[in-house]
């Protein structure tokens, strides 16, 4: 075919000029997501040749290769990887991470220096090419294929694929350079930098010389798998540098664990926590990102059940001595010891995460802002041994500190006479703390977890068995249970006590008919209307009865069309509140008409405008303002 030219996705388009001037800091990072992706080639075809040997006759041997051309301006760097097709040119070259586009798009600012972090987490190492180079060319041939491809784009919105010729698979880039960055072209500079970023990708990095017609070839680097070496013989620069291959990523890891297991079962683990928190981290795929290797030899890069869904932020490799190198993906998802690796793996971050928050609080509290919503998802899915480790590492925010708390360190200060671990969910922390059903609790000194997260609905349904001893209890459902918590009346003697108990049993006795009232006006609206214990600066709240939905789980499951209609809610009423009062002696009174109906319905009004809800009928919920406003003003 002749030369194709297309235009590149309009979200390239816009990056480019963004990841070509300054997504790095040093433009020599060119090379190392170059390597990175010619490694991943590599492996991709050792992987593939195990069924299909066939794809390597003739060319077992994996090399990267890299070649400067003083005369013509060019570095070029090969691989006789896997390669690509036309397709897989457009798709990989023509796109950037095609499943989260749009997100990343949306939250660009403009400020190319602050937007330069952000593009980071998204998948464009090719592109920063561009950086040193004018022109880009890649010559690929996927392996088993003759037909061969040709990409070449200058990067200012356009690039062209045609058929060519090439007698091998594997890809080429050919990187026409511009005139402050032939410095590239220079073996000792790049020496430097494949020293520096690559020494630890297990494939053999040659520079090509040619020399009055006989070609010569140099190793760059060490050429041996990073996580069979000793923990001494490595350098954190040089985790680091693995860390940012690995997980092509573009921050520093959090937290670096290497280990080797031996005993009846055999493997390597250098894992990593990232700092950043991954763009599709809350991906529908959800999956996890770690490398399985067999006796060194790279298997799958999506293995399901290597780890758990709740660590899918970890980055790294497992390189195990037991399973055979022909195992398929299917059976790996059934092999036994696939499944302990997978639990000794868990049960070895939990503890090493365990360290940490003991030891590095305030470091750990950095890691649960970025990853706490996802490690919550294994106190839902987690049935085996780890959700009691879990529940030790998960952290709250609450109404009694401003600091992140543990389960441990909630249960410590749990006021006397307090028999349950108090919840409220909602949007978010600031929400929360302005909400009405907190009111009473505050007033006691009885801390309350503040749950911010989506899962936090679904895992703390799942805790039939609490903390402890100690059940977990959503103070918006059900009674509040405060009677017996001693608090700010702790110190008062039991004559107080006495009289004030007589005082309120008068007051409820007075109420009673306004409650009745209220309940006649609102109808089918609510399930029941109750005087409150827990609202001491409010009128009103609404709480979802004993055995029915929390609020904020049926709010949710409506918003995803997962259920139909709201239940009705229990309306509480604060029978000190200086309006509640005013309608109880108008009902005492004998004043029970419209006046009466129109309050009743801008009460509970009120209580879902707390509730974040929308008021079914706004246009008479304006009505009847504007009359209560219209008869106050009167007065």
């Amino acid at each position: 075919m002749t030369a194709e030219k297309r235009t590149f996705q309009a979200e390239v388009s816009k990056l480019l000029k963004i990841v070509a001037n300054s997504l790095y800091s040093e433009r020599e990072v060119f090379l190392r997501e170059l390597i990175s992706n010619a490694s991943d080639a590599c492996d991709k075809l050792r992987y593939l040749a195990l069924t299909q040997p066939e794809l390597t006759t003739g060319d077992g041997d994996y090399k990267i290769r890299i070649a400067a051309d003083k005369d013509n301006k060019t570095l070029t760097l090969s691989d006789n990887g896997i390669g690509m097709s036309a397709d897989e040119l457009n798709d990989n070259l023509g796109t950037i991470a095609r499943s989260g586009t749009e997100a990343f798009v949306s939250n660009l600012s403009g400020d190319e220096k602050k937007d330069s972090g952000l593009i980071g987490q998204f998948g464009v190492g090719f592109y920063s090419a561009f950086m040193v180079s004018d022109k880009l060319e890649v010559l690929t041939r996927r392996a088993g294929e003759d037909k061969a491809h040709l990409w070449s784009s200058d990067g200012l919105g356009e690039y062209t694929i045609a058929d060519a010729e090439k007698a091998n698979r594997g890809t080429i880039i050919t990187m026409h350079l511009k005139d402050d960055a032939l410095e590239f072209l220079e073996e000792q500079r790049l020496q430097h930098i494949v020293k520096r970023y690559s020494d630890h990708i297990p494939v053999p990095i040659l520079f090509v010389e040619t020399k009055d017609g006989e070609v010569e070839e140099r190793p760059l680097n060490e050429a041996s798998a990073l996580w069979t070496r000793s923990k001494s013989d490595i350098t954190p620069e040089q985790y680091g540098e693995f860390y940012k291959h690995a997980a092509h990523a573009f921050d520093d890891p959090w937290l670096t664990m290497h280990w080797k297991a031996e005993g009846v079962i055999e493997y390597s683990s250098l894992l990593y926590v990232p700092t950043q928190r991954p763009f599709d981290l809350f991906h529908p795929e959800r999956k996890n990102k770690v490398k399985l290797y067999v006796k060194r030899v790279f298997i799958t890069d999506d293995c399901e059940g290597l780890v758990p869904e709740y660590l899918r932020f970890l980055r790294g490799v497992i390189d195990c001595e037991d399973l055979p190198l022909n195992v398929s993906r299917e059976l790996l998802q059934r092999n036994p010891v696939l499944q302990k690796i997978s639990s000794a793996v868990t049960k070895r971050v939990l503890s090493e995460l365990g360290k940490k928050a003991t030891k590095e609080p305030e470091e750990y509290a950095k890691f649960w802002d970025a990853f706490g919503a996802v490690m919550k998802e294994g106190l839902y899915s987690d049935t085996g041994d780890h959700k009691e480790t879990l529940l030790s590492l998960i952290r709250f925010h609450t109404t009694e500190s401003d600091k992140l708390v543990s389960l441990a360190e909630y249960t410590e200060r749990m006021k006397e006479g307090q028999e349950a671990i108090y919840y409220i969910i909602g949007d978010s922390k600031e929400a929360l703390l302005n909400s009405p059903h907190i009111e009473g609790f505050k007033a006691k000194g009885v801390e309350v977890l503040l749950l911010s997260d989506p899962i936090d609905d679904f895992w703390i349904q799942a805790m039939f068995g609490g903390y402890e001893g100690k059940d977990f209890k959503s103070i918006t459902r059900g009674s509040a249970d405060l009677d017996a918590v001693k608090g700010a009346d702790g110190d008062k003697t039991d004559e107080d006590k006495a009289e004030d108990k007589k005082n309120e049993e008068k007051a409820s006795a007075d109420i009673a008919p306004l409650l009745a009232s209220l309940k006649l006006a609102l109808g089918e609206t609510v399930k029941d209307v109750r005087e409150s214990t827990r609202l001491t600066d409010s009128p009103v709240c609404l709480i979802a009865d004993d055995g029915d939905m929390d609020i904020n789980l049926e709010r949710l499951l409506r918003q995803h069309k997962q259920l139909d209609n709201a239940v009705p809610r229990v309306l509480e009423v604060n029978t000190k509140h200086a309006v509640i009062k005013a309608l109880a002696k108008r009902v005492k009174d004998g004043k029970t008409g419209q006046e009466l109906d129109d309050a009743a319905h801008l009460l509970l009004d009120q209580a879902r405008i707390m509730e974040g809800e929308t008021i079914p009928d706004p246009k008479a919920f304006a009505r009847r303002l504007a009359m209560a406003m219209e008869r106050g003003l009167a007065v």
